[in-house]
């Protein structure tokens, strides 16, 4: 069905059981699941004139009302650009790379230059086709302004294997990140679950209609006079856990203007006794350590990204906020 201004599905018996993104992209012309589950999320779609995820399963007999802008096209495909991309290992199967911070992983249907894909393509042309079109090679995702270790994977078996790791929790996923606040214990656990914020759609919350499990286990690296250095063990891999679980702590990560607030901002709520403004010139979180099996040999394999520079320079200023 092409759009019209605005319309509705009714869902039939053979529709039943289907994912509500498939369904949408499956009555728009030129519409892929990718673009359906965008929209989906920009509330632009409700079933029975509620909010629902792309992957709900729509039943029969659902009022799907749909309200999106025209499509005259698919989202242009992300295309190869020259650029450097460090590598921290590549072979016919996999290459690990350690993501600078600023750096978008891939592209969106209305952004699809300038990301780690449009290198990755450059680099990898075989990349092309595997996985969904606007992520081609990826088989899991840093936030823009976190850096480190993301493995992405150069043949459709390799996805798959990868991809299937990842949702059996076979991988091991160790963060570094800057706190704020000195956080007393040597360890611990935080077990709160996560799903959408229920007022912005771009967020995540410990408080939500629909959550899912999380859990992320930290210790100690080193304190300073207002901001701790933590590793982070992440047990599942929810969207922002580490974020949104050090938020619910009150122990946001530095530099997170979304769950940090005013704890967090840019510049440290921290004065030594010259009254020094620390700068912060990001969120502090940097995932260091990836472990993972071969998804071609089975060989267990570990990969760590340095720490960047902006992290260093922070953690050497917090040394030195009271010499």
């Amino acid at each position: 069905m092409p759009y019209k201004g605005g319309f509705t599905i009714l869902v039939n018996a053979h529709e039943s059981g289907k994912r509500l993104d498939a369904i949408i992209a499956s009555h728009i012309s030129n519409c892929s699941r990718s673009f359906s589950a965008d929209r989906i999320r920009k509330e632009e779609i409700l079933v029975q004139g509620k909010v629902k995820k792309p992957g709900y399963r729509v039943k029969t007999g659902d009022n799907i009302s749909v309200s999106v802008p025209p499509i005259d096209h698919e989202p242009v495909l992300p295309e190869p650009e020259p650029h450097d991309i460090d590598i921290l290992y590549e072979d016919n199967h996999i290459i690990v790379i350690n993501k600078e911070p600023g750096l978008v992983v891939h592209p969106a249907p209305s952004h699809n230059k300038g990301t780690l894909v449009n290198r990755l393509l450059y680099h990898c042309p075989e990349l092309k086709g595997i996985g969904e079109k606007l992520r081609p090679g990826i088989v899991h995702r840093l936030d823009k302004d976190t850096s480190g270790t993301l493995v992405a994977v150069k043949n459709d078996a390799a996805h798959i294997t990868l991809a299937a790791q990842f949702k059996s929790r076979k991988i091991k996923k160790l963060y570094l990140a800057l706190v704020f606040g000195v956080v007393q214990s040597e360890s611990g656990s935080i077990s709160l679950p996560i799903g959408r914020h229920a007022s912005n759609r771009k967020k995540m919350s410990t408080v939500s209609r629909k959550n899912r499990s999380a859990e992320t286990l930290w210790k100690v690296i080193e304190r300073f006079n207002g901001a701790t250095f933590l590793e982070f063990d992440l047990k599942t891999g929810r969207t922002h856990q580490i974020r949104v679980h050090c938020a619910a702590i009150n122990h946001p990560v530095l530099g997170d203007q979304v769950y940090g607030g005013k704890k967090a901002a840019k510049k440290l709520l921290l004065k030594n006794r010259l009254n020094k403004i620390i700068s912060v010139p990001r969120q502090m979180l940097h995932a260091w350590r990836l472990e993972f099996a071969h998804p071609a040999t089975g060989k267990a394999m570990f990969f760590e990204s340095p720490v960047p520079q902006d992290m260093k320079k922070l953690i050497e200023t917090l040394r030195n906020v009271d010499n």
